[in-house]
């Protein structure tokens, strides 16, 4: 019997790396059968393409390239992940905590489309992913919003406001916004759980943060 693949998703700046570790190791207290995985991988060749787009060898607008090819990007280094790395673990009924997934593409690849078109992308995406790829669906999704005006001072604080060091997508204000516009409609549409991180101007803090994820866990679980 498979097992849960859980997202921890949201947009840069928002703490998916560090809760996606903090949930892993919450789960593996418990003594259940959990992996996390991250992507893009970029410790794969599967990333090359992603790696590519995202350093703007094919445009430095995240617009240049439409939300399909960059889509087929990051679909096919998550199909490499899941045949190379964690396919036996989840058929197996292992429990798989995802830092993105299928779902970021949903948010950062609707932003490039009118809305009226938005719901025809996300049955083209996940029936291509979930089915022609056969890649597995999430279980559930935990969506960590962020503020964008937070996310952006993280963001800049993360690089010490070398804008150099940012790709396409950071440095891309409008584009930031539009992805959070985005992920709030997807969020509803999609039912996932969703984390208010911010409070005031401020993130909440990891721990309070962490707690409220664990809760949702135990719940899906």
């Amino acid at each position: 019997m498979n097992g849960k693949l859980i997202v921890i998703e949201g947009l840069d700046g928002s703490g998916k790396a560090t809760q996606s570790e903090k949930a892993a190791e919450y789960l593996k207290k418990k003594g259940l059968d959990v992996t996390k995985v991250s992507f893009p991988d970029y410790s794969s060749p599967s990333s090359s393409l992603i790696k590519m787009y995202l350093a703007g060898e094919f445009g430095t607008d995240p617009d240049s390239v439409n939300p399909y090819a960059a889509s087929s990007f990051y679909a096919c280094d998550r199909y490499a992940s899941y045949k190379k790395n964690w396919e036996t673990l989840y058929k197996n009924g292992g429990i798989i905590i995802a830092d993105r997934y299928t779902t970021s593409n949903v948010i950062h690849q609707c932003s490039k489309l009118p809305h009226d078109e938005w719901n025809g992308f996300l049955n083209w995406l996940f029936r291509y992913e979930y089915e022609y790829l056969g890649i597995p669906a999430p279980d559930a999704v935990i969506y960590l919003r962020v503020d964008p005006d937070v996310s952006q001072k993280l963001i800049n604080g993360r690089y010490k406001n070398d804008e150099a060091k940012k790709d396409i997508h950071e440095r891309n204000v409008d584009y930031l916004k539009r992805s959070d516009s985005a992920a709030d409609y997807c969020a509803e549409f999609l039912g996932w759980n969703v984390i208010e991180c911010t409070f005031g101007g401020e993130m909440r803090s990891i721990e309070d943060i962490s707690g409220e994820i664990s809760g949702i866990i135990n719940n899906i679980l």
